[in-house]
């Protein structure tokens, strides 16, 4: 604190300026109303808010100035607490406070008699300026600290609205509106889901993804836990975000199918994570989940779907890797080829012959038709869901 107390003949000068006290109110008033348009305009005080409180702080100094020791500035971290309670911008409150000091300083001049030397003037200019600098060090301490608060505060009651968003129990109609305006999303848009897996404990896997969205037009909402980066896109068109998460993937991202209404955002996190899962460990890519009835019921539980996989296609899964993964790759294909040899073939680029030595060592080791249609729809959904569940088949199978 650099105002201690000013000299005699400083509280003197202040002593002869509170009667005028009223004037130098008005006169504080009308420059700030005619220099500044957030004042003008009542955006976060009214004309009657603002004159009381150039009155209250004219009062303060003047009688800070006249009386000796250490003012109480108590004053101004309530000020500086209250305007930011308002949001009022800081510069705009700082300049305000300093047009009553130099209210102060005009007076002052003013009362200088003749028979004063320069000496008094000089003082009483470097009392006010002191008391000004603490008294604005102590607002703004004031005010910054209470908008960390405030800061805070809305991020915590963000992240709590993104919580109760991906998880679904507690999101009424009520409540969605609530997120979406809190959010800053539509409630009834289009949308889809990300899944990034973290490349370590509390590191995004999509750095700045919300900005760089919000460059493009596209609304979204993040949350960040221990393994996994999770967002909510609002959007028209997925294929410029898919195409801006595979710029620079540093692990499995998921994502899920276009959806509309927030009310299905835990639904799509699920099937953005089966997405993430469908990828192998290690990789760095992008993956949509595919939406069809299949899809959907196959993904609706992962435990019995992994289950479903383990027992029909144990009998491939136990034997030699390099066997295993050649004939389930023949099998997806010819699924992909619409049962045609043919088509097989060129997709795995060999000679049809193979195709067909490898379908029919599929049909003997799983004891299984791929004429029978209950047979091809239980190999059709094992598939699907190997494929979104392998970790968990392969444990199943182990076990």
């Amino acid at each position: 604190m650099r105002y201690t107390g000013a000299e005699p003949a400083v509280a003197e000068m202040a002593r002869l300026a509170l009667p005028r006290l009223p004037e130098m109110t008005t006169a504080t008033f009308e420059q700030i109303i005619a220099d500044m348009p957030v004042y003008r305009e009542e955006r976060f005080v009214s004309h009657r808010e603002l004159r009381a409180s150039c009155r209250d702080n004219l009062h303060f100094l003047l009688r800070s100035l006249a009386e000796p020791g250490t003012p109480d500035l108590s004053k101004a971290r309530a000020t500086g607490r209250e305007r930011a309670l308002l949001g009022a911008p800081l510069p705009e409150l700082l300049k305000a406070f300093r047009i009553g000091f130099t209210e102060v300083w005009q007076r002052f001049v003013e009362l200088t008699t003749p028979s004063q030397d320069v000496a008094a003037l000089v003082s009483a200019t470097t009392a006010i300026w002191n008391l000004m600098d603490d008294y604005i060090e102590e607002l703004t301490t004031s005010y910054r600290e209470t908008m960390a608060e405030i800061s805070r505060t809305r991020q915590n009651r963000r992240l709590a609205l993104v919580e109760a968003l991906f998880t679904g129990g507690t999101a009424t109609e009520s409540t969605l509106w609530e997120i979406a305006r809190m959010l800053d999303l539509p409630l009834d848009g289009t949308f889809v889901v990300i899944a990034a897996e973290t490349p370590g404990l509390g590191r995004e896997s999509l750095p700045l993804i919300e900005v760089r969205l919000r460059r493009n037009n596209h609304a979204s909402a993040w949350r960040l836990t221990p393994d996994l980066q999770i967002g909510v896109v609002s959007l028209r068109d997925p294929e410029p975000v898919l195409a801006l998460l595979r710029e620079d993937p540093r692990g499995r991202v998921g994502v899920s199918p276009v959806f509309t209404g927030l009310g299905e955002t835990a639904r799509a996190l699920h099937l953005a994570r089966v997405a993430l899962s469908s990828l192998a460990p290690g990789t760095k890519d992008v993956a949509q989940f595919t939406e069809s009835p299949l899809a959907g019921l196959v993904a609706s539980d992962p435990h019995a779907s992994a289950q479903l996989a383990s027992q029909v296609l144990r009998p491939i899964l136990e034997l030699p890797d390099s066997e295993s993964e050649a004939l389930l790759l023949t099998l997806r294909a010819w699924f992909d080829g619409g049962g045609s040899t043919k088509l097989t073939a060129e997709r795995m680029f060999c000679h049809p012959n193979t195709v067909r030595h490898r379908l029919k060592r599929i049909t003997d080791v799983l004891d299984r038709s791929l004429s029978d249609p209950a047979d091809i729809a239980e190999l059709g959904t094992a598939l699907r869901a190997l494929a979104m569940f392998g970790e968990g088949t392969r444990r199943a199978v182990s076990g």
